[in-house]
């Protein structure tokens, strides 16, 4: 559906995509590990939250996060302002062919505890969280009819 680069900090504006004609996917910026300069991480953050301020349909959010990486205070603070506004999160770590299946566990542990919301594991490669990932979406989007 779009683009991916092995280099954070692609997605450089919302993109959105309308799946099976019901409802958008919209893609935000990754503000975690991008090399980018501050100037454009803070024109990021104000877009992002723009954009979860004014979206009045907004009916949840997939946060994708690097199995490699720990969740910064930007995922705490995020899920937290999301949780203020009742709307939904589901953690996806994602990349997860690349640890052991007793590391991706661990891992997950952690992001719950640390964030406090679902969270799966996932691989492109692998197809490991696919289904998962694809039934979250689509009861997120019948329980928002």
């Amino acid at each position: 559906m779009a683009k991916v680069s092995t280099t954070p900090g692609k997605t450089r504006s919302l993109n959105f995509f309308l799946v099976n004609e019901k409802f958008y996917l919209v893609d935000l910026p990754g503000y975690g590990y991008a090399k980018v300069s501050r100037s454009i991480r803070e024109s990021w953050g104000k877009m992002i939250e723009d954009y979860l301020n004014q979206a009045a349909d907004l009916i949840g959010l997939f946060l994708l996060l690097d199995c490699r990486r720990e969740p910064t205070e930007e995922d705490v603070q995020l899920v937290d302002w999301l949780a203020e506004r009742e709307i939904p999160v589901l953690v996806v770590i994602t990349k997860s062919d690349k640890l052991s299946r007793d590391k991706i566990n661990r891992k997950i542990q952690q992001v719950e505890k640390a964030l406090g919301v679902a969270t799966i594991a996932f691989s492109t490669l692998s197809g490991q969280g696919k289904a998962d990932l694809v039934n979250s979406a689509l009861r997120l989007v019948e329980d928002n009819k």
